[in-house]
């Protein structure tokens, strides 16, 4: 299977380089836009905000959905008719899952479903994702993203914007240190 195929699969950070890699392969960065859903106001379900202010920091070209600037719940529709109809799309945000892959990531050449988890029906987004399991899923999902480690949830924003950065040559990378 290639890094850039349909997942299944929870993957570790380690699958995030071949991901980009495979990425920057076939789009240039100034083709890509990366549209990072989430809120500010959840720890969990800050990763995307999280992504990409890092991304911005980091001097990609665009970027939609940031701390300053989120793509939540509210916004997302209006921020999707908003992209240029050329635009590639990378959609990164965070999600729940299974226990024992909590910590990992579903990356994918293709969309994925924003706020399944919290029982919201959005359209797919993306020509590629990035999901971040930041907790398990529960019978509370609001609850169990609002208790959500933010450590956990940055230090998975860092690590999807170290390997975008990386792989896609951002114009001025920040070194962060570990």
């Amino acid at each position: 299977m290639t890094p850039l195929s349909s997942r299944t699969a929870a993957e570790d950070a380690s699958a995030l380089a071949p991901f980009f890699a495979d990425l920057a392969a076939r789009h240039a960065l100034a083709d890509l836009t990366f549209v990072c859903i989430g809120t500010d106001r959840s720890t969990g379900d800050s990763l995307g905000p999280w992504v990409g202010t890092l991304l911005e920091e980091r001097g990609f070209p665009r970027v939609v959905g940031t701390l300053r600037e989120p793509c939540d719940a509210d916004r997302l529709a209006e921020a999707v008719a908003a992209l240029s109809p050329e635009a590639t799309v990378v959609a990164v945000d965070a999600c729940l899952g299974r226990p024992e892959n909590v910590g990992r990531f579903l990356l994918s050449a293709g969309p994925l479903v924003p706020a399944r988890s919290v029982g919201r029906s959005f359209p797919g987004i993306g020509h590629y994702s990035v999901a971040a399991i930041v907790n398990a899923v529960g019978p509370k999902p609001y609850w169990t993203l609002q208790t959500t480690s933010l450590y956990r949830v940055m230090g998975m924003a860092r690590q999807i914007a170290d390997a975008a950065s990386l792989y896609l040559g951002s114009p001025h990378p920040i070194l962060d240190n570990k």
